[in-house]
């Protein structure tokens, strides 16, 4: 097997941010793709989190910055800062809690409200291993997402299923969109320069350090 390459030698790096109602399990989506953990007893995020992780699409080396935020209400002044840059996003909710299924079109408002129309959405029904407690149907899902025009996929943190295939499938179509873009404006994707990496600031990083640290 080839060694792969240095953590910070990559072609595209793209942000995404997972958004949802809190306690659906977003970051142990995330720790499950960056780190293959899973913790039972995670508590509710606090502000703003975020992890990377690279994976190859086609010959290139995609490093996808994952951000990660509370799911409650008094941490919505974050909102456009967080968006700010995303070009893909996992759109939570909990397939043993309608609520979350609900409130779904509202994070998908937002979302929209504040990223570029390109932006790849994946609508993620998380918990899949609670078969016996399920609230929200495979179909339902499926034509909700038919309708907005986003992905679907159902995964189980816990039991590893379909994390890796949800975000892999983000970032792929994220990589087709750009590929597109470029061939549009005439260059060639294969050889697309430095400058077409979609980039995340530093400034957006720190700015939300501040926020996410200090929010009563």
């Amino acid at each position: 097997m080839a060694a792969y390459r240095a953590d910070d030698d990559y072609d595209y790096l793209f942000k995404l941010v997972l958004i949802g109602d809190s306690g659906v399990g977003k970051s142990n989506l995330l720790s499950r793709f960056t780190k293959n953990e899973f913790n039972l007893e995670s508590k509710s995020t606090i502000g703003v989190e975020f992890a990377t992780r690279s994976i190859r699409v086609d010959d290139k080396v995609v490093k996808a910055q994952i951000w990660d935020t509370a799911g409650q209400e008094r941490y919505r002044a974050i909102t456009s800062a967080y968006y700010r840059g995303a070009v893909g996003a996992l759109l939570v909710y909990d397939v043993t809690r309608h609520i979350t299924f609900e409130n779904v079109e509202r994070w998908l408002k937002e979302l929209r409200d504040h990223t570029d129309s390109n932006i790849v959405i994946m609508l993620v029904g998380n918990k899949a291993d609670l078969r016996h407690l399920r609230a929200v149907s495979t179909e339902e899902a499926k034509a909700f997402a038919e309708r907005e025009k986003t992905y679907s996929m159902e995964t189980s943190a816990l039991e590893s299923l379909n994390v890796e295939n949800a975000f892999t499938e983000v970032l792929t179509q994220i990589y087709h969109v750009v590929s597109r873009k470029a061939l549009e404006v005439g260059d060639d994707p294969a050889a697309l320069p430095k400058g077409q990496t979609i980039n995340v600031g530093k400034d957006d990083v720190s700015a939300l350090k501040k926020i996410g640290c200090c929010s009563a």
